[in-house]
């Protein structure tokens, strides 16, 4: 089986190596991912500039592809040119810092997961709940569930797994729960500073949780300290508003 690896947080980043290191042995692995952090970038391609590719190697030995673009870019590029055939799983991350309710629509890590299912291929998307120095080793470990189970049980068609697990030690981890897209926003704080030529700037600098989320929700369950596993697509459509809009006359309009 082979097995595109690729992040948001780029090619050195520890939770890719984590991936590669557990998954290499038994699995043909590719790694494609950006050359930079491409963190937040939602599902942007480039467009605009050409995408370099280099051979980035590791302890005097290859170990895949770095990207001049995006997580998105990384997927598209590694099926249509890198990759004689098309790779039969995706798995993007270990992404630092977790990617539950709306952040699904920021992360360059699920976009590339979401990019695997549009062009048709199994893809999961795996991210550990913390932004301090973590170890990944579970995290790397339970994507061999994540394989084990795409295998066996396969997913619909356009559809990804947005996995999200604890950083806390495996024995205190209370369980795997399939969940829902959390939708409330985080509150966002910014801090206002000034540069040294006296303009002012801002700086994003906290996103502060809710706390009132559905028992049912990503967010929720993860903060209950469970392993979440949500299956989304590339499909926006409010499918509730669409049949209301559709029992309403169009709007008027001129030729």
């Amino acid at each position: 089986m082979k097995i595109l690896l690729t992040n948001d947080d780029g090619i050195y980043a520890h939770g890719l190596g984590a991936l590669y290191r557990e998954l290499s042995g038994d699995f043909e692995v590719v790694v494609v991912a950006p050359e930079t952090e491409m963190s937040a970038v939602g599902h942007a391609i480039t467009l605009d500039s050409p995408l370099r590719v280099r051979d980035v190697y590791k302890n005097g030995s290859f170990f895949g592809y770095g990207v001049s673009g995006t997580p998105a870019d990384c997927v598209k590029i590694a099926v249509e040119e890198l990759l004689e055939i098309p790779p039969d799983l995706i798995i993007s991350g270990i992404n630092l810092g977790a990617n539950v309710g709306v952040n699904v629509l920021y992360s360059g890590t699920v976009s590339a997961a979401t990019e695997g299912a549009f062009l048709g291929i199994r893809s999961a998307a795996i991210s550990l709940d913390t932004l301090k120095a973590p170890d990944f080793g579970f995290a790397a470990r339970f994507s061999r569930e994540i394989i084990g189970f795409i295998i066996e049980n396969d997913l619909k068609k356009g559809t990804a797994l947005n996995v999200n697990i604890p950083a806390i030690p495996e024995e205190r981890i209370k369980g795997i729960s399939f969940t829902r897209q959390g939708t409330r926003r985080q509150k966002e704080k910014f801090e206002s500073r000034i540069d040294p030529r006296g303009n002012v700037y801002y700086w994003l600098s906290a996103e502060i949780p809710v706390e009132d989320e559905a028992v049912d929700s990503d967010i929720r369950a993860l903060r209950e300290r469970r392993i979440t596993i949500t299956p989304i697509t590339y499909d926006l459509t409010c499918r509730k508003e669409m049949e209301r809009l559709q029992s309403l006359p169009p709007p008027d309009y001129k030729v």
